[in-house]
């Protein structure tokens, strides 16, 4: 079994800063991606930021400059610091991994259960 485990949400005010973690563990033999959607009321889930094994990291336009994803592969974890948070941030945010379970067998995108983050004053 994998677990895709996300912690660290909560309310924050516009123009603070909070940090996600999001950590994988159980049955892996090597994980590749590893990245962030949100999906705020009545929208569609959508992209934030992933990051290769290698530590190659993508945003989409709408955080770029103001979010950073990182990664350790020794804790199968990943962060997204998250600065200048506005009320368009409000989400719940989920973290996706994708992990292969045994060698030469394709990898699978396994998903967090989601942490909520609301931005208000």
């Amino acid at each position: 079994q994998v677990q895709v485990v996300e912690s660290g949400g909560g309310l924050v005010q516009p123009g603070g800063s909070l940090t996600l973690s999001c950590a994988a563990s159980g049955n892996i033999f090597s994980i590749a991606a590893m990245g962030w959607f949100r999906q705020a009321p009545a929208k569609q889930r959508k992209m934030v930021a992933g990051i290769s094994s290698g530590g190659s990291a993508s945003y989409m336009d709408f955080v770029k400059g103001r979010f950073t994803i990182s990664r350790d592969n020794a804790k199968n974890t990943i962060y997204l610091q998250m600065n200048s948070l506005n009320d368009d941030d409000t989400a719940i945010y989920y973290c996706y991994a994708d992990i292969v379970v045994a060698d030469e067998t394709p990898a699978s995108r396994y998903w967090g259960q989601g942490t909520q983050v609301t931005v208000s004053s």
